[in-house]
């Protein structure tokens, strides 16, 4: 759940290119997020998809002519201008790129847009050759220049057979970059770091100790962070989670060692420090070159301290604000509260671990402590919304 899109009205507007067919399921994704959705398509757009296909979806009609007397006098582009709270336009061809890059107004769809103070997100779909083109290229940039939105397409095969970026992104990634259009920009201009995911320690070349450790908590710090103006920066130990959108760095490391010494690296004019990583506290003295062979009832490994990249930073005061993360099975308020003096953070989110509850679940309750507040307690909600609302606190307390 995407929690600005509740209640929005979405204007899509879809024009002709094959990658029509997925506006279907940005629709339906728009709708279970709560938005109110209204879907204009150009002629080329009916080619491709049937309105009544999208009319469904939507629960309100389509529209695809500029002068419709059969439609309540109300539904003109004068009133959707108004109405919406955005206009998307997904799949977006050169054609109405070019479009609106000169102010032409020759259709229903392009007059709107004209005629609309609402946020303009587009989204394009092309051939490779198309989207490189110079002429292409210039339009994009005057649209940017203008304060539209560009959601820059993937690169992958496309339906003509070549290879190269102009692949319409995925629904999904629509959605969340459109759900970003609505995020208050609390941290703009500032940076943040964030530690997601597990740390592993190799035994040997075969085996390695690690913890349950998803980093879903870390991503969607990450990515609300990016929503929420902030130049990120994510170190994160091994996970098979979607690398966030609008990230400036994403870095993968392995261990606890090597996250020690990724965080040190880019630590320097970090305004913020979110370390939400279960890093390994332990490691092997010495990994096994070779796979240790079975022989015998039990085996002892000797391990050794890992250096602590919290307490590292904090005591040698390489970032003003410190957020730290708890997971507990015990005596939460107590300990939570031990780790955030000995450790001199500025914000500790501790949580309970067990069955359904922290590790590896996409939904959450946390508590936030701070210092010489009272405890903050967040209900049972998901890692998506949970991210916004720490956000939130984050903004208020530093």
């Amino acid at each position: 759940m995407q929690p600005y899109l509740k209640n929005k009205k979405i204007v899509l507007g879809i024009t002709g290119c094959i990658a029509a067919y997925k506006a279907a399921e940005l629709v339906r994704l728009l709708k279970k997020e709560g938005a109110e959705v209204h879907v204009i398509m150009t002629a080329s757009a009916k080619e491709f998809i049937t309105p009544l296909t999208l009319q469904t979806l939507s629960n309100n009609p389509v529209h695809d002519r500029l002068f419709n007397q059969h439609l309540d006098v109300k539904i003109d582009h004068i009133h959707l201008a108004r109405w919406a709270d955005a206009f998307l336009i997904a799949p977006a061809t050169a054609n109405i790129i070019a479009k609106l890059a000169h102010g032409l107004a020759d259709d229903l769809l392009s007059t709107t847009c004209l005629a609309t103070t609402a946020p303009i997100c587009i989204a394009p779909a092309m051939n490779q050759a198309m989207w490189s083109n110079a002429i292409t290229q210039k339009n994009i940039a005057t649209l940017q220049q203008q304060g539209m939105n560009i959601f820059t397409p993937d690169e992958g095969e496309q339906a003509c057979g070549e290879i190269g970026i102009g692949r319409l992104l995925a629904p999904q990634d629509i959605l969340r970059l459109l759900h970003s259009v609505f995020v208050p920009k609390l941290f703009e201009n500032q940076r943040i770091l964030i530690t997601a995911g597990p740390t592993i320690e190799p035994i040997d070349p075969t085996r390695y100790l690690s913890n349950y450790s998803s980093g879903k908590m870390g991503y969607a710090l990450a990515e609300a962070a990016v929503n929420c103006g902030a130049t990120v920066t994510l170190i994160t130990g091994p996970t098979s989670l979607s690398v966030p959108l609008g990230l400036a760095n994403y870095i993968k490391v392995d261990s606890a060692d090597a996250m020690y010494k990724a965080v040190m690296e880019h630590i320097e004019e970090q305004q913020i420090l979110i370390s939400t990583a279960a890093v390994s506290d332990y490691r092997i003295r010495e990994t096994a070159p070779q796979k240790i062979k079975k022989s015998s009832e039990t085996m002892s490994l000797q391990l050794v301290l890992n250096p602590d990249i919290l307490a590292s930073v904090s005591a040698r005061k390489l970032c003003p604000f410190i957020v730290g993360f708890a997971a507990e099975t015990e005596r939460l308020y107590e300990r939570a509260q031990e780790k955030l003096e000995d450790k001199s953070l500025d914000l500790l989110v501790a949580n309970q671990v067990g069955p359904d509850k922290g590790f590896q679940s996409d939904h959450n309750s946390v508590t936030v402590f701070t210092r010489g507040g009272d405890p903050i307690s967040l209900e049972n909600q998901s890692k998506v919304q949970l991210a916004y609302e720490l956000l939130k606190i984050i903004h208020q307390v530093k």
